[in-house]
């Protein structure tokens, strides 16, 4: 029986903290104890976590519920927008702890975190070279932390995904705002959504169009 603490319970789906019956339970592995991560936030930048560190945050209730509350929850399989700050690759950034230094060590990537507290914490993690493990989008949306969306990969394969699909023109990777204008719009159509009181679905299609606003124009 685990001694972990009871993650804290969340209003239902709509709003800003999500119900966290929608994450499967997570598995922390064999290899995660004493292990070495590298994370990245902005411009590759390597940063060493302990996966101790990693661990705290994650079975913290108090840092869970900040990290829920940044996040927007939706159901049939979505993508579930960051509604926090956003690095300049267009990734969500979550400030799990303040630590000291100028390297910013308790800002972590938000997919990084979302991936993690379901699956436990992965042993190394990093883009400085090409067989290193990385958490990769499915759906090539940037700002998206549903875990389901999210698998573990290599930097050699998510360089290869993005080259097949980034001039796919009705993909997230065409977006002409760029990945960072895609996520910081989509987050805003939602809070301005949730601070009208609407409903998933009227917050739903908000985020319908402002994903197609950013597709290119064609003539064909």
């Amino acid at each position: 029986m685990s001694n972990k603490p009871a993650l804290p319970t969340s209003p239902p789906v709509g709003t800003r903290a999500e119900q966290l019956s929608l994450l499967c339970p997570r598995d922390p592995g064999p290899g995660a104890v004493g292990a070495v991560q590298l994370s990245l936030l902005g411009q590759p930048a390597a940063v060493r976590l302990p996966a101790e560190l990693w661990r705290s945050w994650l079975d913290s209730p108090i840092v869970v519920a900040r990290f829920e509350a940044k996040r927007y929850v939706r159901r049939d399989s979505r993508c579930w927008p960051w509604l926090g700050a956003v690095s300049d690759t267009g990734h969500g950034s979550f400030r799990a702890a303040s630590l000291p230094g100028v390297s910013r060590r308790g800002t972590v990537p938000a997919h990084l975190f979302a991936y993690q507290l379901i699956h436990g914490v992965i042993p190394r993690l990093g883009w400085s070279e090409s067989e290193d493990p990385v958490v990769c989008h499915r759906c090539d949306s940037h700002g998206c932390v549903n875990p389901h969306h999210l698998r573990l990969g290599t930097a050699a394969e998510n360089r290869a995904e993005w080259a097949r699909r980034h001039r796919d023109p009705s993909g997230p990777l065409a977006d002409v705002r760029g990945p960072v204008g895609r996520t910081r719009a989509i987050a805003q159509v939602v809070r301005t959504g949730l601070s009208l009181g609407e409903s998933p679905a009227l917050i739903d299609a908000r985020i319908l169009t402002v994903e197609r606003e950013g597709l290119p124009l064609t003539l064909w």
